[in-house]
């Protein structure tokens, strides 16, 4: 394997960037890695295709992990919203099960968001502090340095000189940091909008899955909440089941048979564990109520 592919393995992760009160203190200009590598190797070819391949990723218009936040949201507010209607239906107003429902709503898309905020700053932070003993490292301890270079480069089977000049040209780099932050320890550093979209995608997503179940008892009488209840399960079955689906089958594919019977599966999935947690939650209401009449019977006697 030559210097050139390792320059494009490289160019794969995007370097570090920090603010200029850090780059200040630590006195590393924080310039892209690869081309660090361009300007050693004396070669230019390849800029073009990079910057082309740069251009397109970031093109991309929905973040991976943008998606999984939006599926945390979804998943929660399709099922716990829904097991709470559910068990309150089981007191026959429909007033109780729309405040209710929307209480819940309100309060849980507010705790998920808080929750996806706080992780993603708690991330970020961790983020922050591991490059600055990264750093510190880097300066305290050379030889440990070397010899974690060499280690990330062990698994790749490279010939031993083209990884004794690897070793020596990012021992001397100002893209050190980045390269172990990326390479060894394998943390892509967090956007500094992360946290923000992270709690907006959670919270909307939990509102949104969570308001299906709802919509029903918007369109019956005050007293017809068991018949509101029939079409929220039948809502909430069709609902559940397209999101199973569609959850599985945007990891695992589309198209061919074999997705599609991954996407039927993780569906019926779904539909069973949405199931599971009304079928308890009306439980638990029945029972209280049940406990509640037997002691106003004892209070009489």
């Amino acid at each position: 394997m030559s210097l050139s592919s390792i320059k494009g393995l490289l160019s794969n992760y995007s370097p570090v960037t920090e603010s200029p009160d850090l780059e200040k203190e630590y006195h590393y200009p924080l310039r892209n890695g690869s081309e660090d590598l361009e300007s050693a190797s004396g070669s230019d070819a390849n800029k073009p295709a990079r910057r082309e391949g740069t251009e397109k990723k970031e093109s991309k218009i929905i973040d991976g992990r943008t998606v999984s936040d939006a599926i945390i949201g979804l998943s929660d507010g399709l099922t716990v919203p829904f097991a709470l209607t559910a068990g309150l239906s089981a007191l026959g107003d429909t007033k109780v099960v729309v405040f209710g429902g929307l209480a819940e709503l309100i309060a849980g898309a507010i705790s998920m968001g808080l929750g996806g905020y706080l992780g993603a700053k708690s991330e970020e932070e961790s983020y922050r502090a591991t490059l600055k003993e990264t750093r510190n490292e880097i300066v305290a301890d050379p030889s440990a340095t070397t010899e974690t270079i060499s280690e990330i480069f062990a698994p790749y089977d490279l010939p031993s000189e083209l990884v004794s000049q690897l070793t020596d040209h990012l021992s001397a780099s100002p893209m050190l940091p980045s390269f172990l932050m990326n390479f060894h320890h394998t943390l892509p550093e967090p956007s500094g909008s992360r946290a923000l979209i992270c709690a907006l995608t959670i919270a909307l997503g939990y509102f949104i899955g969570g308001f299906v179940p709802l919509l029903p008892y918007f369109f019956v009488g005050p007293h017809d909440a068991f018949i509101a209840l029939r079409w929220s399960i039948a809502t909430m079955a069709i609902a559940l089941f397209l999101f199973g689906y569609g959850k599985t089958c945007f990891v695992s594919g589309w198209k061919g048979r074999q997705n599609i019977r991954r996407g039927f599966i993780g569906g019926l999935q779904m539909v069973l564990v949405g199931g599971v947690a009304a079928g308890s939650a009306m439980g638990l209401v029945k029972g209280f109520q049940l406990l509640a009449s037997s002691g106003e019977g004892h209070d009489e006697q």
